[in-house]
């Protein structure tokens, strides 16, 4: 059985206030959907001042998550850590871990847009000094004893549930980022597949005497959406998964090293591509016989609610059972 994912990030360039509710409302029914069905984890991310609504606050939506399901896991990849206050974050964390029962994996990278660190008066050339900061923080805080930080002594409350603390893991696709990693003994979570980014984490991880492991993405992860008619999708919603696909392209320069990387100008060379796929419930029972993880991304770029929800029940319905029923035989 593959690891599957339904990945939200509520994207709608043309959407109100009124209609963004209702996406948001309905991303937490198809979550709740999700997890009835056995799907391992709902994927959300952070982005900050985006004209398209992008997500800015994937901690909130992960506890809305948490309240409407019962075992599904929320992975906040990547949250932008030096964006946030330390001991803030500390807290928030600590709060979903006790009211999810341990079910939030958070990765934190720096991200890659200089002005998102503008927008919040944030120095771009510290974001490195900044993340060492959150990530050892983070760490101390969680401990539930006190500890130094800007020159006082702080203990913050309550405690996580999670032992020795909540899963976090470090993201991004740089070497400085593998050794942070290696440095505080956190797992890395690479941006991309970068089977030389894994390999120098390893040696780090020697060098420093700590223990770790990787979450690296396959060799190919492509972002899915379920249709009976994919000709059909493609026709009429093509230019939802174009919108998202140049949107990345836009903030992305050639040193970044993405999962979800697309040159497409237009739909015919997104499909081409591979990157978004629309397949149907058959495909995609074979896709998941061959890839390790299936990502659902049933509202990609202001995707209708009405066409997410088709998508949605096409996999809890028609693709799990069937991946299920598999893994039972054999």
């Amino acid at each position: 059985m593959p690891f599957t994912v339904v990945r939200f990030n509520l994207v709608d360039p043309h959407a109100g206030p009124v209609s963004l509710s209702a996406r948001y409302r309905a991303a937490l029914e198809m979550a709740a959907r999700a997890d009835a069905h056995g799907v391992d984890t709902v994927q959300t991310e952070e982005h900050h001042g985006a004209a398209n609504n992008w997500l800015p606050s994937p901690f909130v939506f992960a506890g809305a998550v948490f309240g409407a399901t019962k075992r599904i896991a929320v992975t906040v990849s990547a949250a932008i850590g030096p964006l946030h206050d330390p001991l803030r974050l500390a807290e928030e964390i600590a709060v979903l871990d006790l009211l999810s029962g341990g079910r939030l994996v958070t990765v934190a990278g720096i991200g890659y847009r200089p002005e998102e660190y503008e927008e919040r008066g944030v120095d771009w050339g510290r974001r490195g000094r900044l993340q060492d900061e959150l990530l050892e923080t983070l760490l101390a805080a969680w401990s539930g004893e006190p500890f130094p930080y800007r020159g006082r002594t702080v203990r913050v409350t309550p405690r996580p549930l999670t032992r020795p603390h909540p899963l976090l893991l470090v993201g991004g696709s740089s070497k400085a980022a593998a050794r942070r990693a290696a440095r505080l003994g956190l797992p890395l979570f690479p941006s991309a597949h970068l089977p030389e980014l894994e390999a120098y984490y390893r040696e780090r991880c020697a060098a420093y005497g700590t223990e770790g492991w990787t979450m690296m993405p396959a060799r190919e992860t492509p972002l899915l959406h379920v249709s009976e008619d994919p000709d059909r999708t493609w026709a009429r919603y093509g230019e939802h998964f174009l919108h998202e696909a140049r949107t990345y392209a836009s903030w992305q320069s050639k040193d970044i090293r993405s999962a979800v990387r697309s040159g497409a100008r237009t739909v015919a060379e997104l499909r081409a591509e591979g990157v978004y796929r629309v397949v149907t419930p058959e495909e995609c029972v074979a896709l998941g016989r061959e890839l390790e993880s299936l990502v659902l991304h049933p509202l990609c770029g202001g995707m209708p609610v009405e066409e997410g929800w088709r998508s949605v029940e096409l996999f809890c319905d028609g693709v799990l059972p069937r991946l299920t029923a598999r893994d039972a035989v054999s």
